[in-house]
C-alpha cells in the first residue's frame, strides 16, 4: 500500500513538473488556466531560488521507506528522477533556461491570442 501511495505522489509530482512546462499552452485554448499556470510558475521559481523542498517530496520519500524502498533522501524529486537520468546533471542550468524560455513563449503567444480576440470582439461588437 505504501508502494502505491509513493508511485500516486510521484505521478502527481511528474504532473505539476508537466504542467509548469506547457501550462501557458493550455491556457491558449482555456485561458482561466493562466491563472493556475502563473501561480505553478511563481511556486517553481519560488523553490529553485532560495533551494527549498517541494511539499509533495517528502511524503513521497516517507512512503517509499515504509514500502521498504529507497527514498527520495537529500536529492529530492528532481535529482532523482530527472537530472542524470533525462538530461546530464551539466546541463541542469540549461534545462532550467529552455523550461523559463518554454515558459516565456507561451505567455507571449497567450498575450498574443488575448489581444488578437479582444480585438475580435471590440470590432464585432462595433458592426
Amino acid at each position: 500500500m505504501y508502494a502505491v501511495l509513493a508511485d500516486a505522489i510521484m505521478v502527481v509530482h511528474f504532473g505539476f513538473l508537466v504542467f509548469l512546462v506547457i501550462g501557458g499552452f493550455l491556457a491558449w485554448r482555456w485561458p482561466r488556466v493562466i491563472y493556475a499556470h502563473a501561480l505553478m510558475v511563481a511556486w517553481g521559481v519560488i523553490i529553485t531560488v532560495f533551494s527549498l523542498e517541494c511539499p509533495l517530496t517528502g511524503p513521497e520519500d516517507y512512503f517509499r521507506r515504509k514500502a521498504g524502498q529507497e527514498g527520495l533522501g537529500a536529492t529530492g524529486f528532481i535529482d532523482t528522477y530527472l537530472t542524470g537520468v533525462i538530461y546530464p546533471e551539466a546541463y541542469l542550468g540549461l534545462v532550467r533556461a529552455l523550461v523559463a524560455g518554454v515558459v516565456l513563449v507561451s505567455w507571449i503567444g497567450f498575450a498574443v491570442l488575448r489581444h488578437r480576440r479582444a480585438r475580435a470582439e471590440k470590432a464585432a461588437a462595433s458592426r
